[in-house]
């Protein structure tokens, strides 16, 4: 049953980022399908990821009653359909509707995802989540090539958008059979949803929010500091974020592994310092390649925070992990849509260069910030389970695990 659970949430992970793989890499023919500019996709990115947010905090109390299980069972295919009707919008101003409404159901599956990962995560007693975020590298990765493929197929926006929701629809269905039950809230926190959450929680959060709006920064301009930086071509500027998502995803596969062998406070402060090495290598190399190799170590220290944060989060509110999940995941989209825009000022204030390389001084805040995060080093060792002795549980000890 463990099993079952865990391989489910794995491929709903997996089925959010294939959703996203192909939102991502089909948006120049849905810019060519409107005629749009490039500010008007700015739009739809900034609507898409506003609804998202505002799931996610509206909806806390929602989590937080019903549970992840419950929730995740009617939000994936509920976020399947709204990206079907993106597809079949006919105008632009229907377009953000139906953009809005994929937002707000991909926020909710997000959440949801995530705070069952906490459940299973329990459930085994030991760090789990770094594999099941490896699943979301996965369905991206593979959501990218789905794009190229239907692109090269001269398949459109319409037709490739309705074949990748088709496909998610059912298996979405059939997933919500392997979730696990939340744990019953204590009696003082049952009706918590909307009550004030610990302060550790939007520690946690502040620490999501940097580590979102790093992976952000990496995902918009990478291609533009790789063209207009360093002078490469649009095929060698494209492999940018593919080389960053493949290291990401070959991080997130030992990521569990690490953790218990460093504990979760030095792999959060080797994650921070490592990727503010991997970007000064971006930000000062002589030529493409180079740089390249710069955001594949970016990617290998990056991808563990992100899962790291939302595992602490499940912990860090006694019988309301999901509320706790839900405010986490909000911050962290906050950071994911300001990176961008922060690096766009400074880059036209001063260089790409420069505004990419804000990321270094945001990963040297994480490590810095971990130190204020109340974890047991004396208890944080390998071989000890998260459910019993392990760091995640110091920040809570009322916390009940899930019995396995």
């Amino acid at each position: 049953m463990l099993f079952r659970a865990r391989l489910g949430t794995f491929l709903t992970f997996a089925l959010a980022g294939l959703l996203c793989g192909v939102w991502v890499s089909r948006m120049p023919a849905l810019a060519d399908k409107f005629g749009v500019s490039k500010s008007e996709v700015g739009v739809v990115l900034l609507v898409w990821g506003l609804a998202a947010i505002v799931a996610m905090q509206g909806l806390r109390g929602v989590m937080a009653r019903l549970g992840s299980r419950t929730v995740l069972r009617w939000s994936l295919p509920l976020a399947a359909v709204a990206f079907g009707s993106v597809a079949l919008a006919p105008s632009f101003g229907t377009l953000l509707v139906a953009v809005a409404a994929f937002g707000m159901a991909f926020g909710v599956v997000d959440i949801a995802m995530n705070a069952q990962g906490s459940v299973v995560e329990h459930a085994y007693r030991r760090p789990v989540l770094n594999g099941m975020h490896a699943g979301w590298c996965v369905g991206a990765m593979s959501g990218g090539l789905v794009g190229v493929a239907t692109a090269a197929a001269g398949l459109g926006h319409t037709a490739t958008v309705l074949v990748a929701a088709a496909a998610v629809l059912p298996v979405g269905l059939l997933l919500g059979r392997t979730y696990l039950p939340d744990p019953v809230a204590p009696a003082a926190s049952a009706g918590g949803g909307r009550a004030k959450l610990p302060a550790v929680v939007y520690l946690i959060g502040v620490l999501g929010f940097i580590a979102f709006m790093a992976e952000g920064t990496i995902a918009d301009w990478s291609g533009m500091l790789l063209a207009d930086e360093l002078g490469s071509g649009e095929a060698l500027a494209a492999l940018g974020y593919p080389v960053f998502e493949l290291a990401m995803l070959l991080g997130r596969l030992a990521g569990d592994h690490v953790r218990v062998r460093l504990g979760t406070r030095a792999l959060l402060v080797s994650s921070g310092v490592g990727t503010a090495v991997g970007m000064a290598i971006v930000v000062t190399a002589p030529s493409a390649w180079v740089a390249l190799g710069g955001f594949f170590v970016t990617g290998v220290m990056v991808c563990t925070i992100v899962p790291t944060t939302m595992s602490l989060a499940g912990t860090a509110a006694p019988g309301r992990p999901a509320a706790a999940v839900a405010q986490v995941g909000a911050m962290g989209y906050g950071g994911l849509l300001l990176g961008p825009v922060v690096v766009g000022f400074l880059a036209d204030a001063t260089s790409l260069r420069v505004g990419v390389g804000i990321v270094i001084v945001l990963s040297l805040l994480i490590a810095l910030s971990t130190r204020f995060l109340p974890l047991d080093a004396g208890h944080d060792v390998a071989a000890r389970v998260i459910g019993d002795e392990g760091d995640a549980v110091r920040l809570n000890p009322e916390a009940e695990p899930v019995a396995a």
